[in-house]
C-alpha cells in the first residue's frame, strides 16, 4: 500500500495481476532482508503493463501512462557511439564519470545559469533514479526525515521506505496550483528534516515555479541550515511560455553548500534507455556518490559516456524542437479538459504531463458501474475506452489522474476525444 495524507491506496483488482510479488515466506530457507519487504513495484509500470497486454490481445489502446518522451536523440549521438566503438578499449571507466562527460555536464550547467562548479562537484549514475537512491543512502540514516511536496514522483516514497526514513508529506492540492508555499516550507523545515526533495518542473503535475516563487522558497531555506536540498530538476529544458527554469542557487548563491542538483538525459534528449544520471553539488556529496559508485556500478559504460557527451555538448536542436512540440500538445490536451464540466486542471508550464482533478466524478456511474475513486475511474477508462492514465493515488493525490502526452501526435486527439466521451457518459 502507498500512503498519503489521510489516505491508503489499495491496488484495484484490475491491476492486481500485474503486480510483482514475493512468494510466501518459507522457514526452511534463509530469509530476505527486511528492507526488501518495504520495496514496492512501480504503480506506473503496473498500468503500462496492463495496457501493453490489452494491446497484445488486439485491443485498440492509447497510452497516456508512462513518462517516456517517445523520440530519439539526434544523429550526432549515434555517430559518436559508432566512432567510439572503433577505438573501444574495453576498460573500466571512472567511478565519478568520464572527464569528458563531466566537462560536457559543466557546459550544460552554465547554459542553465548554474556557474562555479568543477568536476569535483559532479558525479554520474545509472539514471537519475540511481542518483536519488544513492543520495538517500549517503545522506539519510535510518529514522531520519525526508520531506517533499504532494503530488510527488512515485519513487520518492519507495526510496524513502527502502532506506527506512520517515516521510513528511507537504500537501499541495489543485487549489494552490500544486505548488509549495513559503509558509508550508517554513513549517516543514522548522522540524529539521534531514532532506527536502524538490521537483521543478514537476512530475506528475507539469507545474513550474517562477523566479519569484523560487526566491520566496529560497529565503525560507536559508533560515534552516540543517537540511539538505535535493533539486530533482531533470525537466529543466522542458519549460514553456517563457517562464524559464529557476533554481534556488540562482537567487541564493550561498545555498550551493547544500543544494544538490540532479539531472538526466532521459527526458530532454530522448535517451531513457541509455540510463545517464548526473549530479552537481557540494564536493563532499559528489565524493560520497563517487564512493558509492565504486561499490555499486564501478562506472558508466564508456560507450554510454560517448553518447552522453555528444548529447550535452553537441547540437541542441532536438530538445529545443521537442520542447516546442510538447508545448503545443499541452495546449491541445488542456483545450479538451477545460471543456469538460467539473474537471479542474491548473495550467502546467513544463515537462509533458497534465494532472487534472477529476474528483467531481467520484460517486457517478459509467455504463451502470459506480466509480468511487481514481483507481476505479482509471480502470473504467481503460476498459471502456482503451485509454491508459495513471491514478493520482500513485503520486499521493487521489483526487486526480496523470496524463502523459508523449504519445505519437496522431494518437493525441483521438485519445483526448475518448476521454471527453468517457466523462460525458458518466451520470
Amino acid at each position: 500500500m502507498v500512503k498519503s495524507p489521510g489516505f491508503v491506496l489499495p491496488l484495484s483488482s484490475v491491476f492486481r495481476p500485474f503486480l510483482t510479488s514475493f512468494p510466501e515466506k518459507r522457514l526452511d530457507m534463509p530469509q530476505l532482508a527486511q528492507r526488501i519487504g518495504r520495496a514496492k513495484p512501480s504503480a506506473i509500470m503496473q498500468i503500462a503493463e496492463k495496457a501493453k497486454q490489452m494491446k497484445a490481445e488486439g485491443r485498440d489502446i492509447i497510452s497516456f501512462s508512462i513518462g517516456v518522451p517517445n523520440f530519439l536523440p539526434g544523429k550526432h549521438v549515434y555517430q559518436a557511439v559508432a566512432d567510439w566503438l572503433k577505438k573501444d578499449s574495453g576498460q573500466y571507466g571512472s567511478n565519478r564519470g568520464a572527464p569528458e562527460l563531466l566537462d560536457a555536464f559543466l557546459v550544460h550547467l552554465e547554459r542553465l545559469g548554474l556557474n562555479g562548479y568543477t568536476r569535483a562537484n559532479c558525479a554520474t549514475g545509472v539514471g537519475a533514479k540511481h542518483i536519488l537512491y544513492n543520495l538517500a543512502e549517503a545522506l539519510l540514516d535510518e529514522g531520519d526525515t525526508i520531506a517533499f511536496p504532494t503530488p510527488y514522483w512515485t519513487s520518492y516514497v519507495d526510496i524513502a521506505e527502502i532506506v527506512n526514513a520517515k516521510i513528511e508529506l507537504l500537501p499541495c492540492p489543485a487549489e494552490q496550483d500544486y505548488k509549495l508555499t513559503p509558509a508550508q516550507l517554513d513549517a516543514a523545515l522548522a522540524k529539521k528534516p534531514r532532506m527536502l526533495l524538490f521537483n521543478n518542473p514537476s512530475n506528475p503535475t507539469g507545474m513550474v515555479y517562477s523566479r519569484e516563487e523560487i526566491a520566496a522558497l529560497a529565503d525560507v531555506i536559508a533560515k534552516y541550515p540543517d537540511t539538505w536540498i535535493i533539486a530533482d530538476d531533470l525537466y529543466n529544458q522542458m519549460v514553456f511560455d517563457d517562464v524559464g527554469y529557476h533554481n534556488f542557487v540562482h537567487v541564493r548563491p550561498e545555498l550551493k553548500d547544500r543544494v544538490i542538483f540532479v539531472d538526466s538525459l532521459s527526458k530532454s534528449y530522448g535517451m531513457p534507455g541509455w540510463r545517464v544520471g548526473l549530479l552537481a553539488g557540494p564536493e563532499v556529496v559528489a565524493n560520497a556518490i563517487t564512493t558509492m559508485n565504486s561499490n555499486h556500478i564501478t562506472s558508466l559504460p564508456e560507450v554510454i559516456n560517448a553518447a552522453a557527451v555528444a548529447a550535452l555538448a553537441g547540437p541542441q536542436d532536438v530538445p529545443q524542437e521537442k520542447c516546442r512540440e510538447f508545448a503545443q500538445k499541452r495546449d491541445e490536451v488542456l483545450a479538451v479538459l477545460d471543456a469538460i464540466p467539473g474537471i479542474v486542471c491548473p495550467r502546467p508550464q513544463g515537462a509533458f504531463y497534465v494532472f487534472p482533478d477529476v474528483s467531481a466524478y467520484f460517486g457517478k456511474s459509467h455504463n451502470g458501474k459506480q466509480v468511487n475513486n481514481d483507481m476505479e475511474l482509471c480502470a473504467a477508462l481503460l476498459e471502456s475506452k482503451g485509454v491508459a492514465c495513471v491514478p493520482g493515488s500513485a503520486f499521493g493525490e487521489p483526487r486526480a489522474l496523470r496524463i502523459s502526452y508523449t504519445c505519437p501526435t496522431p494518437q493525441l486527439a483521438p485519445g483526448m476525444e475518448r476521454i471527453r466521451e468517457f466523462f460525458a457518459e458518466m451520470a
